[in-house]
């Protein structure tokens, strides 16, 4: 019975590492080959929501709810409103700020792959302590005994990046004016010698029996006045023309009228 309860775990943990493992690569893969940083970011978060799962998953819930409340909600979600904010676009991506950062980042990429390789090589897969061992004082005091004395420089390395990067944020979402703005006086002044439309637009409808925003209005003669209807409205195709069917309308109405206060007939004498 225990050996079929442990075959069945087993085979479950395999499931949940091919499936969760081959979303977090495609995650991992579309941060880099996204063309907007929006997208990007929002697959990285995914990647993020990922991980939090398989460190459920062993056991470790102390670090799984951290990292989906702290990196995935707070920290990557951070990350998305810059982006948002500051609208990086795949236009800027080519312009280069600094010289040479692209090949300051690949020598970076290259030390951080080498590192990496050391790691795992140096990594040792014989032995296991287990969960149980290193959650023997208590999984929080564990993981607070490893941050604060083996890997003090790592966090501390990290905690003074997250700051650079909120600074960061705010000094490119930062917009200072450089010339003094115009009053109200020199705008409308502005307008009128631009030829620009000075009172308010005509509102949409006018003399079409018609309220909508997507019917023009008619201009005396009968024809549609595009003053009155978006522009986007327009792009899209969506306006509705009556301007015929009004105009019929209103010369059935006209002549309704005619008769019945008898113009007509003074006409033709």
């Amino acid at each position: 019975m225990a050996t079929s309860l442990a075959a069945a775990a087993s085979t479950g943990e395999a499931v949940q590492f091919w499936i969760l493992g081959t979303v977090a690569v495609l995650g991992a893969l579309c941060t880099i080959l996204m063309k907007r940083a929006v997208h990007s970011a929002l697959s990285l978060a995914g990647t993020m929501i990922v991980l939090a799962v398989f460190y459920l998953a062993n056991g470790a819930y102390f670090l799984g709810i951290v990292q989906i409340v702290v990196y995935t909600g707070a920290i990557m979600m951070l990350f998305l409103f810059v982006v948002m904010l500051v609208g990086v676009t795949a236009a800027d991506s080519l312009k280069e700020t600094l010289k040479g950062q692209r090949w300051l980042a690949a020598a970076c990429g290259l030390g951080f792959g080498i590192l990496l390789a050391a790691g795992l090589g140096n990594a040792s897969l014989r032995h296991f302590n287990g969960l149980g061992e290193a959650n023997a004082g208590g999984n929080v005091q564990g993981l607070a005994a490893l941050i604060f004395t083996k890997y003090v420089f790592a966090f501390e390395v990290t905690g003074a990046l997250l700051i650079t990067a909120a600074v960061g944020a705010m000094v490119l979402t930062h917009r200072e004016r450089t010339e003094r703005a115009k009053t109200q006086r020199e705008q409308s002044e502005a307008r009128i010698r631009g030829g620009k439309q000075i009172p308010p637009l005509p509102a949409p409808g006018v003399y079409a029996r018609h309220n909508a925003v997507d019917v023009p209005g008619l201009l005396p003669d009968g024809a549609p006045s595009e003053l009155t209807v978006n522009a986007t409205l327009r792009e899209r195709g969506q306006i509705r023309d009556v301007s015929g069917e009004s105009l019929a309308e209103l010369k059935a109405l006209e002549q309704r009228s005619e008769d019945w206060l008898g113009r007509s007939e003074e006409a033709k004498r």
